[in-house]
């Protein structure tokens, strides 16, 4: 399996390409701000032919170039009906201040061709299974996209911004739920391997058994207890 990932934008968002190898088909995963050329470069890089968009949730940093990416390649995009309706008002979900900031670099709307993710949905693109579960808390549509363990290909999780490497997304912005990501947390991530590899929406890579062991917040739901001071939180 191929999985080629960059940073994105002004908040630095991952992007992933994934493939069953290079020269195949692909899905692209959060195509965010300022994402289209790193994806044209990466599907040149490694001869991909996309097939498909999936938003781990509608934050602008995750979506802004979901209209160009999607309109290149004429591929569908799937996101949570929860989050929606950020694509056309992104202000809405940011608050004017944040959202002011890029609306006159942004296009905003919905792709031609746009689907709704369900909890427990299972897609089956590019030759590749992705399994969908709805983890509110970030966003009231945030999910996770997980892909079962193959081969030499050890379980991957794509995280979004619901779980980082020493950290968990914000929930100060509209929509966000302390209460909720913690649930989240809980019914999502505890009870995967150790060995499942996390992709996050920002940051390096981690995997569930580094974050059972050091990151305060799935330690706090682990123990159902209080934690200890938590590592700063990141995401838009």
């Amino acid at each position: 399996m191929l999985i080629a990932g960059f940073p994105a934008g002004a908040w630095g968002t991952n992007c992933y390409l994934v493939a069953p190898a290079a020269g195949e088909e692909c899905v692209i995963i959060d195509p965010g701000h300022r994402a289209a050329q790193g994806v044209e470069d990466t599907l040149r890089k490694h001869r991909l032919k996309p097939v498909a968009v999936i938003l781990t949730h509608g934050h602008l940093d995750h979506v802004a170039s979901v209209v160009p990416v999607c309109g290149a390649y004429d591929v569908p995009a799937w996101v949570h009906p929860e989050d929606r309706y950020m694509l056309s008002d992104p202000e809405k979900a940011l608050g004017t201040v944040i959202g002011q900031q890029l609306m006159g670099e942004l296009t905003v709307g919905e792709p031609d061709d746009l689907h709704e993710l369900t909890d427990g949905a299972r897609l089956r693109l590019a030759g590749l299974d992705f399994t969908v579960a709805h983890a509110p808390g970030h966003t009231k549509g945030s999910v996770t996209f997980r892909m079962p363990e193959a081969a030499d290909v050890p379980q991957v999780l794509f995280s979004g911004d619901l779980l980082f490497a020493g950290s968990i997304g914000r929930t100060d912005l509209p929509g966000g739920s302390h209460d909720a990501i913690l649930e989240s947390l809980a019914r999502v991530c505890l009870p995967l391997d150790d060995s499942t590899v996390v992709l996050s929406g920002h940051g390096p890579q981690t995997t569930i058994g580094q974050e059972r062991a050091a990151n305060p917040y799935l330690r706090q739901v682990a123990a159902g207890q209080e934690a200890g001071a938590p590592a700063p939180r990141r995401g838009m």
